[in-house]
């Protein structure tokens, strides 16, 4: 009999890494990183491919964790742009 895998197990959230955001177990890659590369139009086979030691299982994993809790990551993406946004005007101000 083939081993089976609970997919449940393919996505953790540890409070000392990444302020408890959910990411692949076992790596430090959040979801919301996956997200970010997928709403770029990247396919779960790229994304899986351009990470190198992510396998297609945690990449759909990570969809589907975002499909499940889409508003969580949601927020988690927009206080990424707002840093973003509050970065580049600090640079703008300095130059």
């Amino acid at each position: 009999m083939l081993a089976t895998k609970d997919i449940g197990a393919l996505i953790d959230c540890r409070p000392q890494v990444h302020g408890g955001r959910p990411l692949i177990a076992g790596t430090g890659v959040t979801v919301q990183r996956i997200i970010g590369w997928y709403k770029l139009g990247s396919s779960p086979e790229e994304i899986a491919e351009n990470f190198g030691h992510l396998s297609l299982a945690q990449v759909h994993a990570a969809l589907a964790y975002y499909h499940a809790n889409r508003e969580e990551i949601e927020g988690y993406l927009a206080e990424e742009e707002a840093q973003d946004q509050r970065r580049l005007r600090s640079v703008d101000a300095s130059a």
